[in-house]
């Protein structure tokens, strides 16, 4: 959950002054378009939520789920750029393909930037609204999981406050540096190459 949340901080960080102007500019557009494109992923979370779990124990399942983003972000090198915005479809789009990624093994940034570039929007456009869309489902995942573990007796007893501190403040920071090399990566030629790696 903590690790979450620092990716999340990472997020907020790296596009700080959009999230601002969205916000002090009431951009209800946008903002429908950010929760209209979390809406598969929050129905898939539910509906199969069990099945996720279940996921996680199969060394096959994340296997196969590791060659299929392989495959997927290889492929995007035979698509051609593109310098679209992200309409509503193209939300819903990107929506789908992080509902993909709930399967373990399956990136979600990798599927979102390589249904926006299928979709031809602009890589910088692609890369804001990949990431801003993935701040709902985050956070209400951690949300669940959080008031879960807090109904479990002693389920925070067992916890490592420093280690937990620590880990969430590297995901923060290694996060942000992330996205500087991912923005990088879309905007030159190499993306793909995350798909051998």
């Amino acid at each position: 959950i903590f690790l979450h949340v620092g990716t999340l901080l990472a997020i907020f960080a790296f596009y700080f002054a959009i999230i601002r102007r969205i916000i002090v500019n009431l951009e209800w557009s946008y903002m429908l378009k950010v929760i209209v494109s979390a809406v598969p992923a929050g129905i898939i979370g539910i509906l199969f939520k069990d099945q996720h779990e279940e996921a996680f124990a199969s060394t096959k399942m994340v296997g196969a789920a590791l060659i299929f983003t392989g495959v997927v972000l290889t492929a995007t090198r035979f698509i051609q750029k593109g310098d679209k915005d992200v309409s509503f479809g193209r939300a819903i789009l990107m929506g789908l393909a992080q509902a993909v990624a709930i399967l373990p093994g399956v990136s979600r940034s990798g599927m979102t930037l390589a249904a926006a570039r299928a979709s031809k929007v602009e890589a910088e456009r692609a890369a804001e609204f990949s990431f801003l869309m993935s701040a709902p489902p985050i956070a209400g995942a951690a949300l669940l999981e959080l008031l879960k573990s807090l109904k479990e007796p002693g389920a925070t007893a067992e916890v490592s406050w420093g280690l937990t501190i620590y880990g969430c403040v590297l995901a923060a920071f290694v996060g942000y540096f992330s996205l500087k090399l991912l923005l990088k990566s879309l905007k030159g030629r190499w993306f793909w190459l995350f798909g051998p790696y």
